[in-house]
């Protein structure tokens, strides 16, 4: 990943917590970070003339200068665009190695808020994208990375893998499997038998898929979990000590009206705690 880091800044508190994040990865990654601040203004319109825009630009200058403080070592550039935030960012996308994005902290059900403009730049984003809670924490743990062996996925494991090792941070890597397909009119008892057999080609899938990167990257060390259940509820129970989880998102050959992030990103970016990455791949 040669690009910048980009966060999308809208002076709001979890913006705030995502440039920080943002500063830090940049940092950790040695590339430079750009925040870009959007909003729709007729394109005649030029930045700074509309009634609030003096109040926005100063708030973004005064954050880029918190920035270089944070990260002396970085090299930090801010922009503001007359632009819808959705195509904007989907835009800066495109070349970044990293496109960093706020969320609105926990909600009543105990889950991300996100917003319109997030989950739509989740939909689209060419590039990994990490949504940040309000309060910015990163805490202790292992990074976590969601393995479908059905769709193995070389860009999710890429990154999940260069994560924990720009940490220093053991790799937990989870596998949810199901019983077979038509399983579900066979007997308890029959299904519990099948487990101990399928459970060993799931297994030996996993350590098939993961070996190559193990060697890529011997300095990171990893733990695996092979979880029968329904992926989109365990692999949020299972996160509940990451430090950072990673998921996947498949790219689909059909119209962007028709994209969607499926089961197990939609349940990981509401409930999941900690920041989360979807990787896109296909």
């Amino acid at each position: 990943m040669t690009g910048p880091v980009v966060v999308g800044f809208d002076g709001s508190p979890e913006s705030l917590a995502a440039a920080a994040w943002a500063a830090r990865e940049a940092r950790r990654r040695n590339l430079r970070l750009d925040v870009l601040q959007a909003w729709p203004r007729p394109k005649h319109v030029a930045p700074g003339t509309e009634q609030g825009d003096h109040a926005a630009l100063a708030r973004l200058a005064e954050r880029e200068g918190e920035l270089r403080a944070l990260v002396p070592e970085v090299a930090v550039s801010a922009s503001s665009v007359a632009a819808d935030p959705v195509e904007a960012l989907e835009a800066a996308a495109h070349d970044a190695a990293v496109l960093v994005l706020g969320s609105r902290g926990l909600g009543t059900v105990r889950g991300f808020l996100v917003g319109s403009v997030s989950q739509e730049v989740l939909r689209r984003a060419a590039c990994p994208v990490v949504l940040i809670r309000a309060d910015g924490d990163e805490p202790d743990g292992p990074v976590t990375v969601g393995l479908d062996l059905a769709h193995p996925a070389d860009a999710v494991l890429a990154f999940a893998f260069e994560t924990a090792a720009l940490r220093s941070a053991p790799l937990r890597v989870i596998h949810v499997w199901s019983p077979p397909a038509g399983s579900e009119y066979m007997s308890y008892g029959a299904i519990g038998g099948l487990e101990p057999e399928v459970s060993a080609v799931e297994r030996s899938g996993l350590a098939e898929a993961l070996e190559p990167w193990r060697e890529r990257h011997p300095e990171v060390a990893v733990t695996t979990d092979l979880i029968r259940g329904k992926a989109a509820v365990d692999l949020v129970d299972a996160a509940t000590t990451a430090r950072l989880l990673v998921v996947g998102r498949r790219l689909r050959r059909m119209p962007l009206r028709h994209h969607h992030l499926g089961p197990v990103a939609h349940a990981a970016i509401h409930h999941v705690h900690c920041p989360v990455a979807v990787v896109p791949y296909g």
